[in-house]
């Protein structure tokens, strides 16, 4: 990287550690939900490496990608930290594979809403329950909803503070720190996934597609969200429009 582009990742990153110490002075705990996402990787080694006494919490749905086992493992190895790992309610998600089958999500947006509730929506309540404020690794260019966020902003559907970091950060620069620092990341950013979730509900995309079209691909709305994020209210309002799948790739 030419000696500019360094000073400007360095000087990001440290408005990045200046907002989480400002918060973590103002509210006393912080906790990062952590996606396991390329912008995780630059939060999580910020956070690890300068303000460890921030809480990071990932969610394990039940259908993550091997890769993303994996990644768990070697960001564990690499910080002998412990990350903290959220499972869903057992007890629910049997109820939910009763009621919808293992891939109901893929036949209407009701049913892939519930399967997002059950299997991280209510993991991740449990997750930040007493906690004042949430730190996410959203970017504005990832979608249309997420570009009207704000850095702090007050989260109503959960009751605390939402803190968005990374921001106004391009994906160039995410790549550039994770690069830089010689971060680990998962390997199927390299095989054209930007935005990783589910294994069910991602794919690579394709070229000239969105960043965020590898998820949930087979819903036609603009904003397509697990619900951890605000869905804008053309997004809420479609929520019965979406076809059933014929046939699944």
């Amino acid at each position: 990287m030419a000696e500019p582009a360094v000073r400007e990742l360095e000087r990001m990153a440290a408005a990045v550690r200046a907002l989480l110490s400002s918060e973590l002075a103002r509210h006393g705990r912080l906790v990062y939900s952590n996606s396991l996402g390329a912008e995780a990787m630059v939060l999580t080694d910020i956070i690890w490496t300068h303000l460890p006494q921030i809480e990071v919490f990932s969610i394990d749905t039940g259908r993550l990608y091997d890769e993303t086992y994996d990644l768990l493992e070697r960001l564990q190895r690499r910080y002998q930290r412990t990350l903290r790992v959220v499972y869903p309610d057992a007890a629910a998600l049997e109820r939910l594979v009763a009621r919808q089958g293992v891939n109901g999500f893929y036949h209407s947006l009701e049913a892939r809403l519930e399967c997002c509730r059950i299997r991280k929506v209510e993991p991740f309540r449990r997750a930040i329950a007493g906690f004042p404020a949430w730190i996410t690794g959203v970017r504005r260019e990832q979608s249309a909803s997420r570009a009207r966020s704000e850095a702090v902003e007050w989260d109503a559907e959960h009751g605390l503070y939402r803190l968005s970091p990374l921001l106004e950060w391009t994906e160039e620069q995410v790549w550039q720190y994770i690069r830089l620092h010689r971060l680990p990341y998962n390997p199927l950013h390299d095989r054209h996934y930007p935005s990783i979730g589910c294994s069910p509900c991602t794919r690579a995309i394709q070229p000239g597609e969105s960043r965020r079209a590898g998820r949930w691909w087979w819903e036609q709305s603009e904003s397509r969200e697990c619900g951890l994020q605000p869905r804008n209210p053309a997004a809420r309002n479609a929520v019965s429009g979406a076809p059933a799948v014929a046939a699944l790739p």
